[in-house]
Parts: structure tokens; C-alpha cells; sequence
């Protein structure tokens, strides 16, 4: 008797787990795919840096949440995805045009990553001099890269991709993403409004790094249409040569066709040594190791907050920290003072 109950709750069991097996089954898709993880990063406060200095907060918005490590994702799927629906690049299609495109690492990561992901082979030119880590990330994705004359910096690798293109235009989709206006149109429709919701709209001061423009020129003019009187103020390394890899000195680089320098009320030349100063100093004494580029938005940020401080001015000022410090944790400059 008693066996013969066993048996029945077994199989009484078993067609209650087939039903829920069959619900699983036809449930919409869980989780999130990897485009959909691109964009809604952090806003980390940064109130250390702005102890002394009542009634103002400096806040960065962690890019280094997107999938590729970076804020360069948020263009690059926008370039990719603008791409595939106008044909001129084929998903899950190995034998299609290869996305071809000039870079100094963190955009041709966010392609390789894209490329890897959605099935289209990815062609990139870059300096030779980017950081080891840089390169390995590359490989591991398996894009194929065209290393450049580092002393030519990322304009040289612009002039390689034109060339390769010239060359073989039917092999090719050239994203150009100093040109393409899918990238600053990527930080108009995300990175803007993001911050305009996470401060609640309290934003005064918006700062980025120049190297494309495409972060400064979107979250610029998406910024000024919701608050006009907010102040935008831009970064740019001090010389041609420096260390602020992905950022361009504007007076001497191949100028994007993408870039308004009337845009910014302000533009800030940043030294290579503040900016590694302010890496360091994040590192350890607020526990956030951050890119060059980062640190010195950073840097920027806090020279506006002590001069909205003098005047005696409240502040909400946010910078994009383009980038965590996993890719240049080699240089030297980490274990120097």
C-alpha cells in the first residue's frame, strides 16, 4: 500500500515539474544581452576631493561599468548598430566587410567586442606604443590590427585606415569614428540624459576630454537644451606629446570633422604629470584606480570646484571617467614618488 503511494505522489509530482518546465520554457528571454548592458553606469560622488570646499560636489560617471571597460562603447554600438541597418555591415556573417577603423585602444576594443558578439570581422589601425594590456584585450577578441608608427600617434593610424580603404573600398565598412555622427549622437541620446536624471537635474558644470569630442559634443548639446544656462567646459592635453592616451591636442592633431570648439565655455590644457598625479592620488586615498584620461577630467573638475568655491558658489559638477586603470597599470608612472 505503502509503495503504491509513493509511486503515485512521484508521478503526481513529476506532472506538476512538467507543467513548470513547460511554463520556463515559453517565458520571455531573461537577462540582458550584451548591447542592452551598454550605457547606465554609475555616478560616483567624489566627496574627498571636495571636502573643503562647501556647498560643492564633484561626481564621475563610471564608464568602466559598460561591457568593454569603457565609454567608447556607447559610440562604437552605435556606429555598429547605425551600420548594420543601413547594410553597410552584415551581423553573424564572417565573409561580409570587415569594420575597419582607426584607434588608440578603447574604441577598437569596443569594436572587437562588438565584432566577437554580433559575428562581422573587425580591422584596426593603432599606435604601436598602446599599453601591453591594451594589446592582449585585442587579441583576445580576435580582431585583426594594423600596428602604426607610435611616433604618428593616432593620426597616423587615421591616415592608415584612409589608405586601406582607398585601397580595397569594396573589402571595408570605414567607420571613422572622428567623423561619424552616430558617435556624439550615442552620448546626446544615453550619457546626457543619464546625468540629467541621476542629479536630478541639480547639474551645473559638465566636463570631458577631448579626443573624438563625441562625449563632450552630445552630452554638451543634450545638456544645454535641458539647462541652458549650464556651464560645459572641455579638457585637452597641454602638448602633441603626452601621455593622455585617446585624447587629442587640438591645435596640432588631425581636427574630427565632428568637433565644435564653440561648444565649450571653457577649455582646459591638461599636463600629463597632474593628470598621473591625480591617478595616483584617487588610487589611494578614494580606492578608485582610473584611467589617464579619467584623472585628469578629474583634475579639471576639482580646478572648476575651487573656483566655483572662491566665488562662492554652489556646484554639481560631473566629468566622465572614461575608463578604469586595468589598461595602464604597466607604466611606470604608478610606482614612481
Amino acid at each position: 500500500m505503502g509503495h503504491r503511494l509513493n509511486l503515485r505522489m512521484y508521478a503526481e509530482e513529476y506532472e506538476r515539474d512538467e507543467g513548470r518546465f513547460a511554463m520556463i520554457a515559453t517565458a520571455r528571454s531573461l537577462g540582458a544581452t550584451l548591447l542592452e548592458r551598454i550605457g547606465n553606469t554609475p555616478l560616483l560622488r567624489l566627496e574627498r576631493l571636495t571636502a573643503h570646499l562647501p556647498g560643492v560636489q564633484i561626481l564621475g560617471k563610471a564608464e568602466w561599468a559598460n561591457p568593454g571597460g569603457s565609454v567608447k562603447d556607447r559610440a562604437a554600438a552605435a556606429i555598429v548598430t547605425d551600420a548594420e541597418r543601413r547594410g553597410l555591415l552584415e551581423f553573424h556573417s564572417r565573409s561580409g566587410r570587415s569594420l575597419l577603423d582607426a584607434t588608440s585602444g578603447n574604441t577598437g576594443i569596443a569594436y572587437a567586442m562588438l565584432g566577437a558578439a554580433l559575428g562581422f570581422p573587425v580591422t584596426l589601425c593603432v599606435p604601436s606604443n598602446v599599453s601591453p594590456e591594451r594589446k592582449q584585450i585585442l587579441s583576445a577578441y580576435g580582431a585583426e590590427v594594423v600596428w602604426t608608427d607610435p611616433a604618428d600617434g593616432s593620426d597616423g593610424a587615421i591616415r592608415k585606415a584612409r589608405a586601406l580603404m582607398a585601397a580595397e573600398p569594396e573589402r571595408y565598412f570605414y567607420a571613422d569614428q572622428y567623423g561619424n555622427e552616430q558617435n556624439w549622437k550615442a552620448h546626446y541620446r544615453t550619457t546626457a540624459n543619464e546625468i540629467w536624471q541621476q542629479t536630478e537635474g541639480q547639474v551645473t558644470h559638465f566636463i570631458a576630454g577631448l579626443g573624438t569630442s563625441g562625449t563632450f559634443m552630445g552630452t554638451t548639446r543634450r545638456l544645454r537644451e535641458l539647462s541652458p544656462a549650464l556651464r560645459c567646459i572641455s579638457m585637452q592635453p597641454d602638448s602633441a606629446f603626452n601621455g593622455l592616451e585617446g585624447l587629442k591636442h587640438m591645435a596640432t592633431a588631425i581636427v574630427p570633422p565632428i568637433y565644435d570648439p564653440t561648444l565649450a565655455d571653457v577649455n582646459i590644457f591638461m599636463e600629463t604629470e597632474r593628470a598621473y598625479a591625480m591617478a595616483k592620488e584617487l588610487g589611494r586615498n578614494d580606492g578608485l584606480l582610473v584611467g589617464v584620461s579619467a584623472a585628469g577630467a578629474v583634475a579639471a573638475a576639482l580646478e572648476i570646484a575651487e573656483q566655483e568655491a572662491r566665488a562662492g558658489r554652489e556646484a554639481v559638477i560631473v566629468t566622465v571617467l572614461s575608463d578604469s586603470a586595468d589598461k595602464y597599470l604597466s607604466e611606470r608612472f604608478w610606482r614612481e614618488g
